[in-house]
């Protein structure tokens, strides 16, 4: 039996989620974490991690979060694939991850000799490889060059560096289909038959791929998207694909996507035959509209649009890709005006421009701009005799001369095909040297032809470098042509930031897409606009490089003695909690799980699928209560099943001990006579300067200094026999269910804490026992005290958790262990501390600086090193720049 595809989740990637860019850019490595969570939890096997992006330190970044991910057992629990095109972010990124790693990726591109050298590197480190059908020639398009190249390098890898032939997976490159231009029309086919042909020629090789690549033409419509996907993977799948780097827990099953849309998404990927008078690609760009689940419906052919001016009816025309009237419309236009000329400089160019804003808004695709360049094409082809005969037999002048390139190192080149198409049908003419090509090429042909402008693309985030490097080499050979800049992974402040100062003789421009392209080389070649677009942007990216600049200032923090003087002060007049029932520790064997789920917080449930809204809302939401509504049926079916059948065992400790605070440290003591310490919880305290008399927290501030006072601890965990029935369901091939029985799991643990919580207030500890409380209250903390957790915002470092869980005898009295990283075990697990004075509340610490890093490493017995590590998310200030700056 073929083994289960697996998922490897995709959003913990810079260059592919922009939610979780924006949280690494801006260092809030806590949400980014949720968002790996978030993945696991919706059904990832592996999760892919990628740094790379232009603005970041890819390494440190890498090396920060997988030393995060090592401390949290619900997404440590998954192998990690380490994702970058830049060997040393790989490798920083080996030297600090658990488990047996996966690199994505290593390739044949630099030659034989640095293919071999990173794959003895990858073994040495025990990691399995991703191997790039990539080689010196380029990327493998076609069936024969994928099989080729990952032959070849199959060879090298077993029979030469003795490479275990399983730790092996071949990316034998997904590439879009249905972009418009036909060359592309056969991508997935070549990499299906590639995949039937590798599997069977190269033993326990597997194969993997990109799969949101296929549908990227499609970008701004999920439904659409979303089908392709399932699509490509039902056949790929069958072929022999193993896994895919695809959005776990968002893929239609392939039965149930509609009929119509699944004919036409299937007859795009194995490019059938056409079954009517338009192409598969255009068929399906026609039908996609309907599937967007917005407001607008599909465009209802008819000819009402004929009764408008010329100028609207040649928008139309260019928007809808219509081709049947332009030659008579553009003839028409042609007679009202004094030179043919003006037909290109008028009513098409404002086509264009309106083709650029639905684009740019996700209302229009790819191939739709390409059908688009098409009627543009056909219209300035009807205008060229007459522009001919206006010079006197004359060959027309060409609008401009643009060179394009893709930078070296970089083979993507989709998007430059298409702005090169678009430029084309505008009357510019175009040298398009390909794609890995090096700066001096680039230049050297940017003289030889005399072109007006320069263009750069790039897809993948190193090629963001080589941008650099070519501006600076314009610099340096004195260019002061227009320079542009385009691809998926630039942006406008990386072209303000990092390129426009490297090219100062000339401009820089960032093309946001492929059909900008045109307004924006015509404004920069106009003798009339050229100075002023210009300037224009100059003045653009001056604000956007101070605006950079701000976000990247360490911001003023209060000192850490100014901190400690506006800590929060008991308020003497507030009764304490009084003494608990009992000191020292009592263990729960088996909670009932019925008084459990009764308890339960199904809000991130559904969160954790993905499915975003606050419950029971949720399951009438307009657009995600159906998927809530099934969601929950089923999670209620199998909860009854989990009590029912006792397919979990829920196991806890609370213990409670004498408490004083000393400083930003808790003294705990082994009885009343409070002589004995047994035990220092040390805490950490915000820095950021309050206003208002509010005060600057710590956990300590909520344990009296002197007088009796108590701590308690916790630790529950619903998680025994968990990993036991996800198994059973994942050998069964039920994932699905696999994953509901973990989220379950996971909230019943969560519902124990707050049970046991409310337990503790009313009975053990007793401070509240005439507490009055509801399910609601409990979920929106409406009572007397705090129970913060080591590892979250009130306590980030989750080393804490050793001194809690000694405390507690943890593993004797609930079988929950610690990890050598502090995670906890089992998966669904819960601990932490308990305060019981009414002036306790939760906070975020935020971020600290070098001065309270220095005191915790010495209340701690750490080196500042290894404080830096553990407290990484939350420092004020970079630990690596000064060795980067010596290493420099």
């Amino acid at each position: 039996m073929r083994p289960t595809f697996i998922n490897v989740g995709e959003r913990t990637n810079v260059t592919g989620s922009a939610k979780f860019r924006k949280l690494v850019v801006e260092g809030d490595y806590s949400a980014a974490l949720d968002v790996a969570r978030q993945q696991v939890e919706a059904g990832a096997q592996i999760i892919d991690i990628n740094m790379d992006e232009g603005l970041l330190d890819g390494a440190v970044a890498m090396r920060t979060f997988l030393n995060l991910i090592a401390a949290e057992p619900d997404i440590a629990r998954v192998p990690v694939m380490i994702d970058s095109s830049k060997w040393e972010v790989i490798e920083a990124g080996l030297k600090c991850v658990q488990g047996k790693p996966i690199v994505n990726s290593i390739s044949m591109k630099e030659g034989e000799a640095k293919f071999r050298e990173q794959a003895v590197a990858c073994l040495r480190y025990g990691a399995a490889v991703v191997v790039m059908a990539f080689d010196e020639v380029g990327q493998a398009d076609t069936a024969a060059r994928k099989i080729e190249i990952c032959t070849r390098a199959y060879n090298i890898l077993v029979n030469e560096v003795g490479f275990p032939p399983e730790d092996i997976i071949f990316d034998p490159n997904i590439f879009a289909v249905a972009t418009g231009i036909e060359e592309h029309d056969n991508y997935a086919v070549d990499f299906i038959e590639a995949v039937k042909v590798i599997k069977a020629a190269l033993p326990y090789a597997r194969i993997s791929g990109g799969v949101s690549n296929v549908s990227f033409s499609f970008r701004g419509n999920e439904p659409v998207r979303r089908a392709i996907h399932s699509v490509f993977l039902y056949h790929a799948i069958n072929a022999g694909m193993d896994m895919g780097i695809v959005n776990a827990g968002d893929l239609p099953v392939y039965d149930d996507i509609d009929a119509e849309l699944r004919e036409a998404v299937e007859d795009v990927i194995l490019n059938r035959p056409q079954r009517t008078n338009v192409s598969n690609t255009e068929r399906l760009v026609d039908m996609a509209p309907r599937y967007k689940g917005e407001k607008g419906q599909a465009r209802v052919v008819d000819l009402k649009w004929r009764d408008q001016p010329v100028g609207k009816r040649i928008e139309h025309a260019l928007v809808n890709g219509i081709t049947e009237f332009i030659e008579a419309d553009t003839e028409e236009a042609r007679l009202g005006v004094e030179r043919p000329l003006h037909v290109i400089e008028g009513p098409l160019m404002d086509g264009m421009n309106v083709v650029g804003d639905l684009f740019g808004s996700g209302k229009m695709f790819l191939p739709q701009v390409v059908k688009s360049a098409r009627v543009m094409k056909q219209a300035v082809a009807w205008l060229e005799p007459y522009m001919e005969a206006e010079k006197a037999g004359k060959p027309r002048e060409q609008a401009g001369r643009i060179l394009m390139a893709t930078v070296k190192g970089d083979v993507h080149d989709i998007g430059k095909n298409i702005v090169g198409v678009v430029l084309q049908c505008n009357n510019y003419e175009v040298i398009d040297l390909g794609v890995m090509v090096p700066a001096d090429r680039i230049l050297d042909a940017a003289v030889e032809h005399k072109v007006d402008i320069i263009g750069l693309s790039g897809l993948i985030t190193p090629s963001l470098d080589e941008m650099v490097f070519v501006g600076a080499e314009m610099e340096r050979r004195g260019f002061d042509i227009p320079l542009l800049i385009g691809g998926a992974t630039t942006s406008r402040t990386h072209t303000a930031v990092k390129i426009e100062p490297a090219y100062r003789r000339g401009s820089t421009t960032y093309v946001v897409d492929a059909s900008r392209a045109v307004s924006v080389v015509s404004g920069l070649l106009s003798k009339t606009e050229r100075a002023k677009n210009e300037a224009a942007t100059r003045d653009e990216y001056i604000r956007i490089r101070e605006q950079y600049a701000r976000g990247q200032e360490v911001k003023a923090r209060a000192t850490l003695a100014q901190a400690r003087e506006n800590r929060f002060r008991i308020d003497p007049t507030q009764p304490m909690p009084g003494k608990p029932s009992f000191i020292g520790v009592k263990a729960f064997d088996a909670w009932d799980l019925k008084d459990l789920a009764d308890h339960i917080d199904w809000t991130p449930f559904f969160a954790s699928w993905e499915l975003i809204g606050r419950y029971p809302l949720i399951l009438e939401d307009e657009i995600v209560g159906e998927a809530a509504r099934d969601l929950f049926e089923d999670a209620k079916l199998m909860l009854k099943r989990v009590i029912d059948e006792k397919w979990f065992t829920a196991k806890g400790v609370v213990g409670f001990w004498p408490a004083r605070a000393d400083g930003d440290d808790v003294i705990v003591f082994a009885d009343e006579n409070r002589d004995a310490e047994i035990a220092r919880f040390h805490t950490l305290r915000q820095q950021i300067k309050k206003s208002n008399g509010k005060p600057n927290l710590a956990l300590s501030d909520f344990i009296a200094e002197e007088g009796d006072d108590y701590i308690g601890a916790f630790a529950v965990t619903a998680g025994h026999g968990e990993l036991e029935v996800a198994k059973r369901f994942k050998d069964a091939g039920d994932d699905y269910s696999a994953i509901l029985a973990t989220a379950l799991a996971d909230r019943l643990a969560e519902a124990f804490a707050e049970r046991l919580h409310k337990e503790v207030r009313t009975q053990l500890w007793g401070y509240a026992a005439d507490e009055a409380t509801d399910i609601d209250d409990l979920i929106t903390e409406q009572y007397q005290g705090i129970r913060p957790a080591p590892g979250y915002p009130a306590q980030p470092d989750h080393t804490e958790k050793a001194t809690l869980f000694r405390l507690l005898q943890a593993e004797a009295n609930a079988g929950m262990a610690l990890t050598e990283s502090f995670a906890m075990t089992p998966p669904a697990s819960v601990s932490g501390l308990y305060f019981g004075h009414p002036g306790s509340h939760y906070f975020g610490v935020g971020k600290i600086d070098l001065d309270q890093v220095e005191d915790y490493a010495r209340r701690k017995g750490w080196d500042v090193t290894t404080c830096e590590r553990w407290l990484a998310p939350i420092l004020n200030y970079d630990p690596y720049a000064a060795k980067r700056e010596t290493a420099a």
